[in-house]
């Protein structure tokens, strides 16, 4: 599942890194690890609820890029896309704790598992923190 986001992500910047202009910024996708997630404890069918998540910009050349979302059944796997401005003019960010809404519709019965991305361990291997949540009537 991961792989599919690294494949993805390298796709992205060697297309992004053959620019033939080179007056225009370089920049690069980048997944950012989810610090904090905010969720109902259970959802209605049919409702959309807004799933509020927290996590750190490393430096100034860092933004919102949008979700990486990924659904399989009831299983949802989510992390924040940063965009990468490549500049040398980066400065350091540190404890700025930044925020995002992901609008989430309810479409099936049972439980939803959610996967947040949290990044990697020592071995390189995924981190998730996975909350599953309800549908009730």
């Amino acid at each position: 599942m991961m792989k599919k986001i690294v494949l993805l992500l390298s796709l992205l910047f060697i297309v992004s890194a053959c620019s033939v202009n080179n007056d225009e910024p370089n920049f690069h996708y980048e997944l950012l690890p989810i610090e904090e997630v905010e969720l109902p404890t259970e959802f209605v069918m049919g409702e959309t609820y807004q799933i509020k998540v927290w996590y750190y910009k490393p430096s100034t050349c860092y933004s919102f890029g949008g979700f990486y979302y990924e659904k399989n059944l009831n299983e949802r796997t989510i992390a924040i896309q940063s965009v990468v401005l490549d500049s040398e003019t980066c400065q350091t960010v540190t404890d700025e704790l930044k925020s995002a809404t992901l609008d989430f519709y309810v479409t099936n019965n049972g439980s939803y598992v959610f996967k947040f991305w949290q990044g990697v361990d020592e071995n390189l291997e995924n981190i998730f923190y996975e909350v599953e949540v309800p549908v009730v009537n």
